[in-house]
């Protein structure tokens, strides 16, 4: 029964460029994480294939790297631009903590764009805003440290859709999320290129509009291509 579930979702990648994750991480989350909480070995089950796969496809100094989460991770981001040098390296359920462990992987190949979103699962798990922040600050350091040819891009996170109750542990944490913005935005005194992803996606209450996503927190198609729209105005792949 699971490899037919596998195999319906493989042809329905087929058909779509990006589809949203509906169903949360392999490892399941408790329901509710105790302020303060950082736990900063936790990762993902599938994060070994993934990291396989990653090294059987290496990047090179030409490729445009997409890091982060499923966000990043559930799109095929060479077929939705049409451009083959676009590198998924997301990874479902990953947090500022992943990325970091697994940067050398991208600083590597020294390539020639990074675009980075991280940080919404870290807040899911009650990570403090100071700890997400500077974790992202770590991620900038080295690829500026091992790469210092790689233009670095940062994404503001998107916004969350409670109305759907599908990632309680995501919802409910707006000031965090605006917080961490706020940073973002900033690190382009750090000679960081920043693209503010988040204002294009809401809605009159200030949250994910709803045709935008299927479970309140991963884009569906049309989100995605709200990316597009938003990185075509700002020709970021140039």
């Amino acid at each position: 029964m699971k490899r037919s579930l596998f195999f319906i979702a493989g042809a329905l990648m087929l058909v779509n460029a990006c589809f949203a994750q509906t169903t949360p991480p392999v490892a399941k989350p408790p329901a509710v994480y105790p302020k303060g909480f950082v736990d900063s070995s936790y990762r993902p089950k599938i994060t070994a294939d993934s990291l396989a796969s990653f090294k059987a496809h290496p990047i090179t100094s030409n490729d445009l790297v997409f890091l982060g989460n499923s966000i990043t991770a559930h799109c095929n981001w060479a077929k939705l631009f049409n451009d083959n040098r676009l590198r998924n390296r997301g990874i479902s359920g990953d947090l500022t903590f992943g990325v970091l462990e697994r940067l050398d992987d991208v600083i590597s190949g020294h390539p020639k764009k990074v675009f980075i979103l991280i940080g919404i699962n870290d807040m899911s798990r009650n990570v403090a805003d100071s700890i997400i922040i500077r974790n992202h600050k770590k991620i900038i350091k080295r690829i500026r440290e091992g790469s210092p040819s790689t233009i670095i891009y940062f994404c503001t996170l998107l916004p969350v859709n409670a109305s759907f109750a599908k990632f309680p542990n995501h919802y409910g944490k707006d000031e965090h999320l605006l917080a961490i913005n706020d940073a973002i935005r900033k690190y382009k005194a750090k000679n960081v290129k920043i693209i503010d992803l988040y204002p294009n996606f809401l809605d009159a209450e200030n949250r994910l509009k709803a045709e935008y996503t299927t479970d309140g927190l991963h884009p569906n198609a049309a989100g995605y291509q709200v990316w597009v729209n938003v990185f075509s105005k700002g020709n970021y792949l140039k």
